[in-house]
């Protein structure tokens, strides 16, 4: 995986300015998910979230879950062989690129992030099968269009891709912004890609509305959560894959034991 990151200087100092006493997103995630890439201000962060919201223990294992159903059926069934995966995060095994190259090793993945820390991270860990192509660069989710310019270097922007928005869209404060965002990304895209949304439920879990207000106040950059509704307004004009927008523990699981339903909407859509 190489995109000259390791010989631009921009991002190398961007990488020597991590703040390390606020908490972050991606390192949070990593916290959650027994990872090691955090410090003591993500864990004190976690640890206000979990007393506020006890759910929000719940929410990353859910996810990786609904992740690897996602790209399973993607890879699979629907045969895209072609990420472009926005703001993965701190990802632990079982993430795009593991799960999709697992189902074809050819299939080509682009992780894009805004976090000096994680794309430091991808860079230094993540490896391609033989055969496939795996490359990280950096965007934000406000520059749809930047992501774009950057992504075409690595996928073909002629054949299907599926657009993965695992939790991005939650740093758009607007949902008219949102809905922008996701509607320049797959205009970009032909024909029978896709996009998988996943997003924190402000309608599935009282409590995560409190430690979202404890999330604001402690970092740098504020999150928004979203009803169904407005999830569904994100995907306007694609065809929902069912089960629609269902909370994620719920998207196509085989777990008929299933436990109360974990507070983020998933979706799978494809533009006809």
């Amino acid at each position: 995986m190489n995109d000259g990151w390791e010989s631009d200087a921009t991002r190398r100092a961007k990488a020597g300015l991590i703040d390390v006493t606020v908490p972050n997103a991606a390192r949070v995630g990593d916290y959650l998910h027994g990872g090691r890439d955090n410090f003591e201000a993500d864990r004190r962060a976690v640890r206000a979230l979990v007393a506020s919201a006890p759910s929000v223990a719940a929410i990353p294992g859910a996810a990786r879950a609904f992740r690897g159903r996602v790209v399973s059926y993607l890879a699979g069934e629907a045969s895209v062989t072609q990420f472009l995966d926005i703001g993965a995060g701190m990802a632990p095994p079982g993430n795009t690129h593991e799960v999709a190259q697992g189902v074809d090793p050819a299939c080509r993945i682009v992780y894009v992030e805004s976090d000096a820390m994680v794309l430091s991270h991808a860079q230094a860990l993540i490896r391609s099968a033989t055969g496939g192509v795996v490359s990280c660069v950096e965007g934000d989710i406000t520059d749809p269009h930047a992501i774009i310019a950057s992504a075409s270097s690595f996928l073909d922007f002629d054949r299907p891709i599926v657009v993965m928005l695992m939790s991005a869209l939650a740093h758009v404060a607007s949902t008219a912004d949102a809905v922008k965002v996701v509607s320049s990304l797959m205009a970009a895209v032909p024909s029978g890609s896709y996009v998988a949304v996943y997003h924190l439920a402000s309608d599935l879990d009282p409590a995560l509305t409190k430690a979202l207000h404890h999330w604001n106040a402690m970092a740098p950059r504020p999150m928004t959560l979203r009803s169904r509704t407005e999830v569904l307004a994100l995907l306007d004009g694609l065809e929902l894959v069912p089960p629609g927008v269902v909370a994620v523990n719920d998207w196509r699981s085989d777990d008929s034991g299933c436990e109360d339903a974990v507070p983020v909407h998933g979706a799978v859509a494809r533009k006809p």
